[in-house]
């Protein structure tokens, strides 16, 4: 028997149970990983709330941990019982003490980088990874607008544009926000709560807007994203933290300026295991090289992720935050 969190509904915190359960035996080309760190993200509210249809329900939560290798499959050959290992990209389930998954869906972890950072930076680095070097690959001196950029994915995102050389302006929502940015590497802050962002990237861009802007806040930062991209600029849209964006008039694109829009998921650029390796290895270079440090300034027990996910939903947490077994 193990612990795991799950849901038979969908809905708030308070859907979610944590239950003894009895793990699945790998199939052939599964894994059985021994947590021993959890990554809170905000997909996993979208999968809780319904927002993402879960497979079914009862359903395990959860995409992305780390530990050592608890059993393998019989046609498993990249990875042995007692390996350490990491993954981000699922299935659904990492909330738990052991968890199954396919082997091609796992990377090697370094002994150079702990379980916990490990656990905390999978998800948030490779989407990272590929916004700034896939999506739109940011040169030296371009400026980027980034909203939330002290949240997690906000904060590696600062650290590695500032390694790339490109100038990136991040939206927060305090004060205390915008220091926390700027100490990461963000080259200029908005404060969105007493500052307009749009007459704000005029300003510092005299006046052109920026060529990118990643949003991942979705219905509330919308209009806002629109107005600071230039002509036949690109709109990253990777996150819904305030709502899904729709009802969108693509006639819209056509007025601000030949803009283009993209949706994008970590699962549609990780997907084959040579693309998601590649991904890990550069990410794993710039955290052993310390041009990315990962700040976990939440921890909370497995038990405990109900108070994580609204703690995390209330914009109440900076930096990651990671769950133990």
């Amino acid at each position: 028997m193990a612990k795991r969190i799950q849901f038979a509904r969908t809905g708030g915190p308070e859907v979610l149970e944590y239950i003894d359960y009895t793990p699945a035996e790998p199939g052939p080309k599964e894994v059985r990983v021994r947590n021993r760190a959890i990554g809170l993200n905000f997909i996993d509210t979208y999968y809780r709330s319904g927002l993402y249809p879960a497979p079914a329900l009862p359903s395990g939560l959860g995409t992305e941990g780390a530990g050592e290798v608890d059993a393998v499959g019989s046609e498993v050959s990249g990875v042995k019982v007692g390996d350490r290992v990491a993954y981000a990209t699922g299935p659904l389930g990492s909330y738990s003490e052991l968890h199954v998954l396919p082997a091609a869906n796992l990377v090697k972890l370094p002994d150079s980088i702990s379980f916990e950072t490990a656990a905390a930076v999978m998800l948030k680095g490779l989407t990272v990874q590929y916004l700034l070097r896939q999506t739109y690959n940011a040169q030296p001196g371009q400026t980027v607008l980034w909203h939330a950029a002290a949240g997690g994915v906000g904060l590696i995102a600062c650290q590695w544009a500032k390694a790339l050389g490109v100038k990136l302006i991040g939206t927060v929502g305090s004060a205390a926000k915008a220091e926390l940015a700027k100490a990461h590497g963000a080259w200029e802050t908005i404060d969105y709560s007493h500052e307009n962002v749009v007459e704000r990237v005029l300003a510092l861009t005299d006046g052109k807007k920026v060529p990118v802007v990643y949003d991942s806040v979705g219905k509330d930062t919308w209009p806002i994203s629109l107005d600071c991209a230039a002509q036949r600029g690109l709109i990253v849209s990777f996150g819904n933290a305030s709502g899904a964006v729709d009802g969108v008039n693509l006639g819209i694109l056509a007025q601000k300026g030949s803009l283009f829009v993209t949706r994008p998921t970590l699962f549609g650029y990780a997907n084959t295991p040579e693309r998601l390796q590649a991904m890990a290895e550069d990410l794993f270079g710039m955290l052993t090289s310390g041009k990315i440090k990962v700040e976990i300034n939440q921890r909370f027990a497995l038990a405990d992720a109900a108070k994580a996910q609204t703690e995390l939903a209330a914009r109440r947490t900076t930096g990651s935050t990671i769950l133990l077994p």
